[in-house]
């Protein structure tokens, strides 16, 4: 009987058996069975009594109905002692509703809320709508399309008793002050709260402050104003698009290729990126070319003062290192080496001046996001999520809880006059006025369609040094926050100086037929500027070797040429940080859009993550295929881009929300019928040529997608329950020599992954870190990934940063 048992997998989303299922009662003595599902992990529950039930101890079934009358006892107990003259109760809520608790402010935080509570005083109730309190039903019609797009909104379980709370705080408040981020998502949010709580429109008030500070939030405290309804145009809009695009496409895709798929309307796009740029690598032909310097000295001067210089013309004809304008063989090498060796090296001429560098400009989202990507290791959704803290505020002993930077999602590099006053008093103070430009910089954006609502990510106050909060910061707070930091203050410091020498060389041979001219050139530091703040002043320096003393018409000696071989590179993988620059200048998606972005194209199984570059899946390219075949409006770069203005326009109040939907809508139903019929059936069930060792069925064993990756399993599923972990293609350092072994992802009951052998239990070799393909290059061993761009090796030990990994030549060569 037990093994007849069946129940729904709210995991799978389909009827699954109860394998091995536990004989369990319920609180209230009902006889129940438990288990696991095989596909997924996921506990199944069937009501009703088995066979197994027999032996087990029935609980009594009055025992929760006892608890239940006592608890009522107790609460008629406490609520008779409150009782008011007259005999009437005193309801909590209805006293609640009578007591006026003066002035109600709602943020979207709990941290945030605690931040602001400190800085409004006892006048003001301070609470947290924790995120989101709506959102769209779930299913198609959630979106009403035949009347004008009108939506449906529904409460989460989970919230219904967050907005019961602030409703009843609403309902007894004199003022209310909606207090969330800056964004559409902020104003999103203020207007939900406003809808699902029923706030009289009289007593409530938006407030908006870019940085959690008490100067700053006083400030938007006496300066409240309406809910900006356009804003949230925009964002229903998106919101009702992104449902459109993602339920109907993914429905198809479900259907066609695999019940575990989704789509999105940005996603798909951010991943045709990834899918092209491999593309991209594996068609790529790689060119030759050839450079040729020569080591040359002055005449009558010792070895140490010998420089280099490089050929940059032939006759007429200039040569750059690069393919069509260099040699592009060495039997083109030979005959130009044996003429420079037979010519007579002058100075032509001697060029001496100076350049500038820069500070680059405070932080975007965007940069940041890369930044941190590159000089930390952390990336985009880990960023963010830090920088999230240092918004809402940290803990500084006695100087209380203060928001350490500006807002964090944010496209404009423009900084307010009082914020470059504070940095110029701040460096003039500690670096002296040497280091201040004449004039606050100003800085432009170049990311296209950047709305520049708010500042640059800076820090609240620039005289909360890092080393001055260490202490009050966890290690990646502080290594974030001095990032943002020195960026900002670097940004407000004069430039820095260099003077350069650049020295021509002519050679020329008597009756030749073409002359040449060599090149050198050298920089050195006059004045630091910013980079007096920089940790890398060495590299950023871009110093590069001394000349000798030179004049016009020295004569030189060659010491040696140095022709050397090169090949063009393919372009390289994208990284999350790559991927979020390319985003932004597509002008796709927005900066509060684009951790999220990567975490779901990840984590929908489209691309993996391989160091720190992103890869494509077999399911992603095959996805890309099918959406650029039979929807390529909604893959097409420029018709994201394109959208992306259309919402900027609707929050400026120059177009319609409704209207828009609606011109998007009526082709894009077509192209969805188009597919629904003729997109053919594309699997990502493939045959791997191997028999079930359980059920016995010649070749049956394919490969699958479930909630948590590719597996492999009987294609006979659920009649045989047979599966296995897809290996990585990476050999288990263990027996992978021995036994072919290799390593494959795995999940713990918690969900933490973890990286096993496939022939567990034969081989129980695990590690929790990432294996990578690339080998150590020391050992040839296998590479461990420990996150914060730290590469280890597995045997011997050491450790590599992974841009050094990169650079680094396999072992043996």
């Amino acid at each position: 009987m037990e093994d007849a048992l069946t129940a729904y997998c709210f995991g799978c989303r389909e009827k699954r058996p109860l394998n091995s299922p536990e004989a369990v009662y319920t609180a209230n003595g009902s006889p129940a069975s438990r288990a696991s599902c095989e596909v997924c992990g996921t506990t199944l529950f069937r009501m009703g009594a088995t066979d197994a039930h027999a032996d087990l101890p029935k609980p009594e079934a009055a025992t929760r109905s006892k608890r239940k009358a006592a608890s009522r006892s107790k609460r008629k107990a406490a609520t008779a002692g409150k009782r008011k003259k007259g005999g009437r109760k005193a309801s909590r809520s209805r006293a609640t509703r009578k007591r006026k608790i003066g002035k109600l402010v709602i943020v979207e935080s709990p941290t945030k809320a605690r931040t602001v509570r400190n800085f409004l005083g006892s006048g003001y109730t301070v609470e947290s709508s924790v995120g989101h309190i709506r959102d769209l039903r779930r299913g198609r019609n959630a979106v009403d399309v035949a009347n004008d797009f009108e939506p449906s909104w529904s409460i989460p379980k989970k919230k219904r008793e967050v907005v019961k709370k602030l409703s009843e705080f609403a309902d007894s408040a004199e003022e209310i002050y909606l207090a969330t981020d800056p964004d559409r998502e902020g104003e999103a949010i203020a207007w939900h709260l406003t809808e699902a709580t029923g706030m009289d429109a009289g007593r409530t008030h938006r407030v908006v402050f870019h940085e959690i500070t008490d100067r700053a939030v006083r400030e938007a405290f006496a300066n409240p104003r309406d809910i900006n309804q356009e804003r949230v145009n925009a964002y229903l809009a998106r919101r009702i698009l992104d449902r459109l695009v993602g339920y109907d496409v993914g429905s198809v895709l479900k259907k066609k290729v695999s019940n575990q798929l989704t789509a999105g309307r940005v996603q798909s796009v951010a991943v045709r990126l990834v899918v092209e740029r491999e593309r991209e690598i594996k068609d790529f032909v790689p060119q030759e070319y050839w450079t040729i310097d020569a080591d040359l000295e002055k005449e009558g001067s010792d070895v140490a003062r010998r420089f280099r210089a490089r050929l940059v013309r032939i006759g007429d004809r200039a040569v750059r290192p690069e393919p069509g304008s260099s040699p592009a063989s060495q039997s083109e090498v030979e005959p130009l080496l044996e003429s420079l060796r037979q010519c007579r090296y002058q100075v032509d001429s001697v060029r001496r001046g100076s350049t500038v560098s820069r500070p680059a400009a405070p932080f975007t989202t965007s940069t940041l996001q890369q930044t941190a990507s590159s000089s930390l290791g952390m990336n985009p959704a880990n960023t963010m999520r830090v920088a999230q803290q240092l918004y809402q505020g940290i803990e500084l002993g006695e100087k209380g809880t203060t928001g350490l930077i500006t807002y964090m999602r944010t496209d404009s590099v423009s900084v307010s006059s009082q914020a470059q006053r504070d940095a110029r008093k701040f460096i003039g103070k500690n670096y002296g006025k040497r280091y201040l430009p004449d004039k606050p910089p100003v800085y432009r954006t170049r990311a296209r369609s950047a709305q520049e609502a708010h500042e640059a990510i800076r820090p609240t106050l620039v005289q909360l040094r890092p080393d001055d909060v260490g202490n009050s910061l966890s290690p990646e707070q502080l290594r974030l926050y001095r990032l943002i930091w020195r960026r900002f203050v670097a940004s407000q410091m004069a430039n820095a100086v260099y003077d350069t020498l650049r020295v021509e060389i002519g050679a020329t041979r008597d009756k030749a037929a073409q002359d040449f001219l060599f090149r050198a050139s050298s920089r050195t530091l006059r004045f630091p500027g910013y980079l007096a703040l920089s940790e890398e002043r060495g590299s950023a320096a871009g110093k590069r070797p001394e000349l000798p003393d030179l004049a016009r018409g020295d004569a030189l000696q060659l010491a040696q040429l140095l022709p050397e071989q090169h090949f063009t590179q393919p372009p390289p993988r994208l990284s999350e940080a790559s991927l979020v620059r390319a985003l932004e200048e597509r002008g796709i998606g927005r900066p509060s859009t684009y951790a999220n972005i990567i975490a779901k194209i990840k984590q929908r199984h489209y691309v993996t993550r391989e160091g720190r570059h992103l890869v494509p899946t077999s399911i992603g390219s095959t996805v890309v295929d099918l959406l650029l075949e039979y929807f390529p409006v909604v893959m097409d770069y420029e018709f994201t881009a394109q959208m992306e203005d259309k919402l900027d326009e609707i929050a400026s109040d120059r177009l319609a929300w409704r209207p828009m939907l609606g011109e998007f809508y009526q082709p894009f139903q077509r192209r969805l019928e188009f597919a629904r019929e003729h997109m053919p059936a594309s699997p990502v069930e493939q045959p791997i040529g191997r028999d079930c060792p359980k059920c016995g069925g010649e070749k049956t064993l394919v490969t699958r997608l479930g909630r948590f990756g590719m597996f492999i399993a009987c294609n006979r599923f659920p009649e045989c329950t047979h599966r296995e972990s897809l290996g990585m293609g990476i050999a288990c350092p263990q027996c992978g020599k021995d036994h072919g072994g290799e390593l494959a992802q795995r999940r713990t009951r918690n969900g933490r992954i973890f990286y096993s052998c496939v022939r567990y239990p034969e081989c129980d070799y695990s590690t929790w870190d990432r294996p990578l393909r690339q080998p150590c290059p020391s050992c040839g061993s296998l590479l461990l990934d420990r996150g914060r761009g730290r590469v280890r090796c597995s045997q011997c030990s050491l450790e590599f940063s992974e841009d050094a990994l990169e650079q680094a030549e396999p072992a043996g060569t």
